[in-house]
């Protein structure tokens, strides 16, 4: 998410180093998740050139991941910070943040009046930005279904899709979705290049 007057980058739930933590219970996943991840966020940070980064939580998928980081992700993410504000919002999978990278650490930061948040508050909410729970939208048509990571808004608050490249996605259908919005929101799907809204009426289940 980008916030121009602020010229702030967003970012939710990188979940770095998660191939790593499941390998590590016998489920092994190619390990380059963290460097895909990292090289797209490198992308987004030259293009825009921001004067701040915010992480939305989650930005490490355990509490061990930082020691298991590569050095040259460390150096990554070490390098976000030069020139600019860094700051990590703490998450549910990263409650401690980082131990050893440089930014500030926090539970929740307001930026021109918006309440960015790792997780939604309960309940409708007014100018709010979370994460948590990597939403997804699934579209129907006559050649099959589409399913891609999503926004989902409501005009009051937003639920920012996963950045990270294992990190998934849940369907805006699913029951965990319920009761966040004021009104039926729409999806801002990711596509190539460019978000594409979907109303509610036209998302689909799995």
């Amino acid at each position: 998410m980008w916030l121009a007057v602020e010229q702030t980058l967003v970012v939710a739930d990188l979940h770095l180093e998660k191939g790593s933590s499941y390998a590590a219970r016998g489920q092994m996943l190619p390990p380059y998740d963290t460097a895909e991840t990292l090289a797209r966020l490198g992308a987004e940070v030259a293009e825009l050139a921001p004067a701040r980064v915010i992480l939305l939580g989650d930005t490490f998928h355990d509490r061990r991941s930082e020691d298991r980081l590569a050095a040259r992700d460390a150096a990554s993410l070490t390098g976000l910070a030069k020139g600019r504000e860094l700051i990590w919002v703490v998450g549910n999978h990263d409650a401690d943040g980082p131990q050893a990278l440089p930014g500030q650490i926090v539970d929740e930061i307001v930026v021109a009046g918006l309440t960015l948040r790792h997780e939604p508050g309960e309940g409708p909410q007014r100018a709010e930005a979370a994460g948590h729970l990597h939403p997804a939208a699934k579209v129907r048509g006559a050649r099959g279904s589409v399913r891609r990571r999503c926004f989902v808004t409501d005009g009051q608050r937003v639920v920012l899709p996963a950045f990270g490249a294992y990190a998934g996605g849940l369907n805006v259908r699913d029951a965990a979705f319920a009761g966040l919005f004021a009104r039926p929101p729409i999806a801002g799907a990711l596509g190539r290049g460019r978000v594409h809204a979907i109303g509610w009426k036209s998302l689909s289940p799995d």
